[in-house]
């Protein structure tokens, strides 16, 4: 699983549907997290996932150094599924997406990841798996994060 991971002002998320969008999602301060899911990945990696994202110490304290992370920063997270992040672009001009999870195979570990955020006590906002959306991202730094499980090893903890 690979995630990339915005420290936020505000983010909003919206479904698009021919001429029709609609709003589905929108946070304050918090984290933005688009979240790909690779052939191959595991239940136990959307866990490591949520934990890292949760506890990922990027927010910052009372003397401006980043200590804290987003439960103790009082934000929420905006969770966007996003395969285009397992893009292969090595060779030639469009980009491979055959490292990228079937569709069940992804939602359900996109779902996972979310719901072990939720879990860990944090409010989730989702866009809509497979959806054509628009995202709207205010970064705040910038900070912004790259998580990829499949660079931690199985053996060691995120």
């Amino acid at each position: 699983m690979r995630a990339v991971v915005q420290r936020v002002v505000r983010s909003a998320v919206s479904v698009v549907e021919g001429d029709d969008e609609r709003e589905v999602g929108r946070i304050g301060p918090g984290l933005t997290v688009l979240i790909g899911v690779a052939a191959g990945d595991t239940e136990a990696q959307a866990r490591r996932l949520a934990e890292k994202i949760a506890g990922l110490r990027i927010f910052p304290d009372a003397e401006g150094k980043l200590n804290r992370d987003v439960r103790e920063a009082g934000g929420e997270i905006l969770a966007i599924s996003q395969f285009t992040l397992l893009a292969d672009a090595r060779k030639g001009r469009r980009p491979s997406f055959a490292g990228a999870a079937p569709p069940e195979q992804g939602e359900f570990l996109y779902d996972a990841v979310v719901r072990h955020l939720r879990h860990a006590g944090l409010t989730v906002h989702t866009g809509r798996f497979g959806a054509h959306m628009h995202v709207e991202i205010l970064n705040d730094g910038p900070v912004t994060i790259i998580l990829d499980t499949a660079e931690w090893g199985p053996d060691r903890r995120a």
